[in-house]
């Protein structure tokens, strides 16, 4: 039976709200700096060139659309991850897996409070690594937590 956690809802949320927060601020920015007239007289020097702030207006919008596009790219590739419990491993990725075998412990002090628990495991070297999973990343966490204890006693 494979148990899986998707990407958060948090996650996505946030990454939906950074989205939106760059594209409104580059077209208020872009407003400002090249259609708002008064604001462009107010912000020109006696001379005829622009302060810094009618330059900011100008110059911005194109590298907070750039960073909206960035966000949805994100969100396209990370939308669709998602963390699986099956019967012998836990996987986050194709190349990244950790074998239920080379679990050590699984810290859950904080897991009711704060939403996350730490795996320590060793790697195929045999070197000792910890793992943060946290509520926030993933949904369904407790089932997962739930699994690995079972799976590890």
């Amino acid at each position: 039976m494979v148990i899986e956690a998707p990407v958060s809802k948090f996650t996505k949320t946030n990454l939906q709200i950074y989205i939106v927060l760059c594209i409104a601020v580059a077209a208020w920015f872009a407003y400002d700096g090249y259609i708002n007239k008064t604001f462009i007289e107010k912000n020109t020097n006696e001379n005829g060139t622009p302060n810094i702030t009618l330059i900011m207006n100008q110059k911005l919008p194109p590298f907070l659309a750039g960073a909206a596009v960035f966000f949805g790219m994100y969100l396209f590739a990370v939308k669709s991850r998602k963390l699986a419990a099956d019967e012998n491993e836990l996987v986050f990725s194709a190349k990244e897996k950790i074998p239920y075998d080379s679990i050590q412990s699984i810290n859950k002090t904080y897991f009711e409070k704060k939403g996350f628990f730490i795996i320590t495991y060793k790697d195929e070297n045999g070197k000792q690594l910890d793992r943060k999973l946290s509520d926030r990343k993933y949904d369904n966490l407790a089932a997962v937590l739930d699994h690995l204890v079972a799976k590890i006693t």
